[in-house]
C-alpha cells in the first residue's frame, strides 16, 4: 500500500515468517506440483478412450502408480457390474509390470502378489460391502470405490513404499481418476460397440451392393430375353406369314406355268420351304431361354448388353459400334433399365424405319448423370420425328401409333431426365437421353 512497506507475510499469505511456516509452504507447493502432474496424467489416461477399454485401464493404473510412486496398484470391477465391459481387473507393480488373470492381451499372469493385493482383488470381485462402499486411507495405502450412476461397481487401490506417505491430496486424485475412468471405460466400451456396429453395417452395405449388382445383371438378362421374344414374334407374325403366303401363291399358279418354267417354280418352292425351316429355327432359338438360363455363363455387363442389342436389331450387313466414356460403374436398376430400353428402341427404329447401315451407341458416365447417344446414317428426318412426337403427346390418333418415340421420352422424363432428337453427324438421326444419378434430382417432368 502507498506509504507502507509490504511485509513478507502479506506476500506469501502466512501470518508469520517462522522457519516452520516456510517448510509448510514448501511442502504445500510440492504437493500441489504433484497434484498438477497427476491431473496431467489423468487427462492423458482419459484420451485413451478411443484406443479401447484395455488401453484405458492400463493408462489409469500407470497414472496412479507414477503419482504415488506405488509398489502396487489394483483396478477391478465387481462381478455382475458393467457386464459388457472388459477388462474386469488389472494390476500394476512398481517395477513396471502389468498383470491380470484373464482378459488382457498386454498383461502377464500375476506372480508373487502380496496378500493384501490378492485379498483386495477377491473382495472387490465378490462385492464385499465394507470394502466397496467407502474410501480407505492409511499411511501407505489408499482405496476409493469406483462408482457409476450412484452405485458402486468396483474399486481402485494403491499401496506405497514405506518412504512415501499418502495425504488428502492423493485421495482427491484417486477419487477424480476413479470417477472419470469409469465413465470413460463405459464410453470406450460403447465406442468399441459402435465400431463393431459400423463394421456390420459396412458388411451389410457390401451385401446390398452385391445384391444390386446381381439384380442389375438379372435385369439385363431379362431385357435381352424380352427383346429376343419380341423379334421372334415379329418374325413369326410378319416375315413367316409372308414366306408361307409366297409359297402358297407359287403352288396355286403351278397349273398356269409352262412346262419349261416348272423346274424354276419347283426350285423356288423348295427355297421357300428351306427359308421357312430356317426361319422356324431362328424363332425357336430366340424364344427358347431355357438353355441360356441354365448355362453357367456370367451375366453380361451393360456394354455387352448393348453389343447384343445391336446384334439382335441390326441386319448382319450393318456396322455397329458401342463406346463408353468416363468411368463405368454400377447404375441404379431403374436408370440402367431405362438406358437399355431407350437404346433397344432406337436400334429397332434405325434398322426397321431408317434402314441404317451404320450405328454408333455411346454411353457417357459423369459424377451426377449418365448420357446415351444412338447415332445412325439412315434416312430418318429428325424434324419429322420431333413433329410426330409433339403430335402424339397432344393426342393425335395417327401420330400416337408411333409408341416407340413416346415410350423413350417417357422413360427419360419419369426419372427426371431429358430426351432429344437431333441430326447425327453420320447423316441420319441422333437419339440423346440424359438421366440424373442423384435420387434428389429425379422427378416427373
Amino acid at each position: 500500500m502507498t506509504g507502507q512497506t509490504p511485509d513478507l507475510a502479506s506476500l506469501v499469505g502466512l501470518r508469520t515468517v517462522k522457519g516452520s511456516h516456510y517448510a509448510e509452504f514448501r511442502g504445500t507447493a510440492i504437493r500441489l506440483g504433484r497434484v498438477m502432474t497427476a491431473l496431467e496424467g489423468i487427462s492423458k489416461a482419459l484420451v485413451q478412450t478411443v484406443e479401447g477399454p484395455e488401453a484405458l485401464v492400463v493408462a489409469v493404473v500407470e497414472t496412479v502408480r507414477d503419482h504415488l510412486d506405488a509398489e502396487w496398484v489394483l483396478f477391478a470391477l465387481a462381478d455382475g457390474q458393467l457386464g459388457d465391459t472388459s477388462p474386469r481387473h488389472l494390476i500394476a507393480s512398481g517395477d513396471g509390470r502389468i498383470m491380470a488373470f484373464e482378459g488382457v492381451s498386454v498383461a502377464t499372469p500375476p506372480v508373487d502378489l502380496p496378500d493384501p493385493v490378492l485379498n483386495r482383488l477377491n473382495d472387490i470381485l465378490r462385492g464385499e460391502e465394507d470394502v466397496l462402499h467407502g474410501p480407505i486411507v492409511a499411511d501407505h495405502h489408499l482405496h476409493v470405490p469406483v462408482e457409476l450412476d450412484g452405485r458402486v461397481v468396483g474399486g481402485l487401490s494403491a499401496w506405497t513404499a514405506p518412504g512415501r506417505d499418502v495425504d488428502p491430496a492423493d485421495l482427491m486424485v484417486l477419487r477424480i481418476l476413479a470417477g472419470q475412468a469409469t465413465v470413460a471405460l463405459v464410453n470406450s466400451a460403447l465406442f468399441s460397440e459402435a465400431n463393431h456396429r459400423a463394421e456390420e453395417l459396412a458388411e451389410r452395405n457390401e451385401e446390398l451392393l452385391a445384391m444390386q449388382r446381381e439384380l442389375s445383371a438379372a435385369q439385363r438378362t431379362a431385357l435381352l430375353g424380352g427383346e429376343r421374344a419380341r423379334i421372334a414374334r415379329e418374325l413369326h407374325d410378319s416375315v413367316g406369314q409372308s414366306v408361307l403366303s409366297a409359297g402358297l401363291q407359287m403352288e396355286l399358279c403351278r397349273a398356269d406355268v409352262a412346262e419349261g418354267g416348272l423346274e424354276h417354280l419347283d426350285k423356288a418352292v423348295r427355297l421357300t420351304r428351306d427359308a421357312m425351316g430356317q426361319l422356324r429355327s431362328a424363332i425357336f432359338a430366340l424364344s427358347d431361354t431355357r438353355t441360356r438360363a441354365d448355362a453357367p455363363t456370367p451375366a453380361p455387363s451393360i456394354t455387352e448388353t448393348l453389343d447384343e442389342l445391336c446384334a439382335l436389331h441390326l441386319p448382319a450387313t450393318a456396322v455397329s459400334v458401342v463406346t463408353v466414356r468416363g468411368r463405368p460403374r454400377e447404375l441404379p436398376g431403374d436408370i440402367e433399365h431405362a438406358v437399355l430400353r431407350i437404346a433397344g428402341e432406337s436400334l429397332f427404329n434405325a434398322a426397321v424405319h431408317a434402314q441404317a447401315t451404320k450405328v454408333i451407341v455411346t454411353v457417357a458416365y459423369a459424377d451426377d448423370q449418365v448420357r446415351l447417344w444412338v447415332d445412325d446414317d439412315g434416312v430418318g428426318d429428325p424434324e419429322l420425328l420431333r413433329v410426330t412426337l409433339r403430335a402424339a403427346a397432344e393426342g393425335d390418333s395417327v401420330a400416337a401409333r408411333h409408341r416407340g418415340l413416346m415410350n423413350m421420352r417417357s422413360r427419360a422424363e419419369e426419372l427426371g431426365g431429358s430426351f432429344r432428337i437431333r441430326r447425327s453427324r453420320l447423316g441420319g438421326v441422333r437419339i440423346a437421353a440424359s438421366l440424373p444419378l442423384s435420387v434428389g434430382e429425379r422427378g416427373t417432368s
